[in-house]
């Protein structure tokens, strides 16, 4: 055993969906790209039917072995974290997918993407359909500004514009 931190590198964030054509339309919206048309470790595709997870994928997910679903990977730029949207189709155990957490709940609750406009992508998302808990809002003393859109099945998504400026002097490296 050694004392050595682990190094760890961002990989993905996964996001259950209900639909994944529909999903994979949104995150186009927000400006996500197709990576991958599935997520080959686990086995699944984009393609329309659902595939079987490999048992062993299954397993180490926590979900029964028999579950099948369709997903994809998309990126928002060439570098890391990418997405997973993952639709799981049928699984046996009979267990029925929850709502999405609220930023009342624990755990992980939304992702956060940076604008450079808003107010601008506000407007731009807003007249593509996309819904919002509010308008763009001022943060504490003016270093931000913030929106929360919501994707097809409730998932937050925090739009920021940040004014670094305008902030107390940053640690070094930051």
């Amino acid at each position: 055993m050694t004392d050595r931190v682990p190094q760890f590198a961002w990989g993905h964030i996964n996001i259950n969906v209900s639909d994944l054509d529909r999903s994979i339309e949104f995150y186009e919206k927000l400006g996500f790209e197709m990576f991958i048309p599935a997520i080959p470790y686990l086995g699944l595709t984009a393609e329309s039917g659902s595939t079987a997870m490999p048992e062993a994928s299954a397993r180490a997910l926590g979900l029964a072995a028999e579950t099948r679903g369709r997903a994809c990977i998309m990126q928002l730029d060439d570098g890391f974290p990418k997405i997973d949207l993952t639709e799981f189709v049928e699984t046996v155990s009979g267990e029925t997918p929850s709502g999405p957490l609220t930023n009342a709940d624990l755990g992980v609750v939304r992702l956060c993407l940076v604008s450079r406009n808003l107010r601008e992508d506000h407007a731009r998302l807003t007249g593509a359909g996309v819904a919002f808990i509010s308008e763009p809002q001022p943060a504490k003393d003016g270093l931000a500004d913030v929106a929360t859109c919501i994707d097809p099945d409730g998932t937050l998504i925090e739009l920021i514009q940040v004014y670094l400026e305008k902030w107390p002097s940053l640690p070094s490296g930051g």
